[in-house]
């Protein structure tokens, strides 16, 4: 060691106390700002908007994510557990080897269930001049108990003996337009009915409800009516023909990786179509849908966080004076730059926390919210008929939850950056010079 290292050790200034980032002091400072007091009301004021901002910013973007969650689900859920995820129909010649064709499909690897069908649409009318629309869909027995959607939403009578019954089942929503309970008549009309020397007459018929069901989707709910598949094969002049078979998947994301298999084994000529095929329009302009309001949403939460840059601003021109004191005694501009920070991003964490805990405990109990806003202004506030669904749902998804909290924090700290900075070039002298 040369003699001059102690000299030189002995001149090295200790380090200021209190200058370690983040320290206790500069936490005591921050939270000084924080707190309200009287000749600061308009920092705080503009404070208190950032932080209600930043709160319904975070709270509506997970509750609106949640809820398109739970539409797209609900209605995946029920449309595929009614409709095949694949349908399979005949080339050149009619289905009538249609249980050779099923069982060979169903031996497909992935598939779960086939069931031939035959359906129709019919004018269907019930008590006094009610009428209505509905598709009429010829299945199997065995295989409507294998529906879980309708099977499992039997309101009324049963489905058991479904093939000898003589009679049909019907949505709750439909049975309610026109007047009917179990055991009355329906009576349906099929345009393409019996050839007469007068010509085509259309075919009446009525049968009996043996079957009530609700599956929860209104369109099908108000439109849908089972009948036997004999039954409907005499009715829609189909006779020991099926006019599609309809195929399950155990992953019906996939199903475009089953279609060759599916076509190959049924071993005759056909053509399938997928479910998103037949609802690629609907389920994409959900997605659109969903990642506009998501967008919509986050602006909410940019005009939140710009709330603080002019808080910030304000509360550093205000506090120029307490700067330049503590630039005196010694705090660094890296100190200085971190109790603004901390008094920016606190505001921010704060309320993303808070929209945080609100978005989740709204989604939680999101139908009682609904049902409570009902009962107040004396109005459906989400009406089955215009929306689909009889219940309002809502999916919280983990990674979108983490995602939109992550997105408000980075916004929070990212605009206390720049008042932050301007604070630590603060000049003391220029800041003292006219005290």
């Amino acid at each position: 060691m040369s003699a001059t290292e102690p000299a030189q050790a002995a001149v090295t200034p200790p380090p200021v106390p209190g200058t370690k980032p983040f320290s206790r002091f500069e936490w005591m400072i921050a939270g000084r700002y924080l707190r309200s007091r009287r000749r600061d009301a308009g920092v705080s004021v503009i404070a208190g908007f950032s932080f209600v901002g930043i709160l319904l910013g975070v709270a509506a973007l997970i509750i609106v994510m949640s809820v398109m969650n739970g539409f797209r689900t609900e209605l995946l859920t029920r449309i595929l557990g009614v409709n095949g995820h694949v349908v399979m129909r005949a080339m050149d010649t009619p289905l009538t080897d249609f249980d050779a064709v099923t069982q060979r499909i169903v031996k497909v690897p992935g598939v779960t269930n086939a069931m031939p069908l035959v359906q129709g649409q019919a004018l269907v009318s019930g008590k006094g001049e009610a009428r209505s629309f509905a598709l009429v869909k010829g299945v199997r027995g065995a295989d409507l108990l294998k529906l879980k959607p309708v099977a499992s939403n039997i309101i009324l009578g049963t489905i058991g003996e479904f093939d000898t019954s003589g009679g049909v089942a019907v949505g709750s929503r439909l049975a309610q337009t026109l007047g009917l309970a179990l055991g009355d008549s329906i009576t349906l009309i099929a345009p393409e009915g019996d050839t007469t020397p007068l010509g085509t007459v259309p075919r009446v018929k009525s049968y009996p409800i043996t079957a009530i069901f609700e599956i929860g989707l209104s369109d099908f709910d108000a439109a849908y009516i089972y009948m036997p598949f004999a039954e409907a094969q005499l009715f829609f002049n189909a006779e020991n023909q099926a006019q599609s078979i309809e195929i399950f998947a155990d992953r019906p994301d996939a199903v475009r990786d089953l279609q060759p298999s599916i076509e190959q084994a049924a071993g005759r000529p056909n053509y399938t179509s997928t479910w998103q095929q037949d609802n690629q329009s609907f389920f994409s302009a959900l997605q659109v849908e969903r990642n506009v309001m998501f967008i919509i949403l986050t602006l909410i939460v940019l005009v939140a966080a710009l709330n603080i840059i002019s808080g910030l601003f304000m509360l550093v021109k205000d506090k120029g004076r307490d700067i330049a004191i503590l630039r005196t005694m010694g705090a660094t501009r890296g100190s200085v730059m971190r109790v603004f920070f901390i008094t920016g991003a606190s505001i921010g964490t704060a309320g993303t926390l808070a929209g945080l805990l609100l978005g989740v405990l709204f989604c939680l109990n999101i139908e009682n919210i609904r049902q409570f806003f009902s009962w107040i202004s004396g109005r459906s506030l989400f009406d089955p008929e215009f929306y689909f669904l009889s219940r309002l749902p809502a999916e919280i998804d983990v990674s979108e939850v983490v995602l939109v909290t992550a997105m408000a924090l980075g916004l929070s700290f990212l605009a206390t950056i720049f008042p932050s900075w301007k604070a630590s070039t603060l000049d003391p002298v220029e800041a003292l010079r006219y005290e």
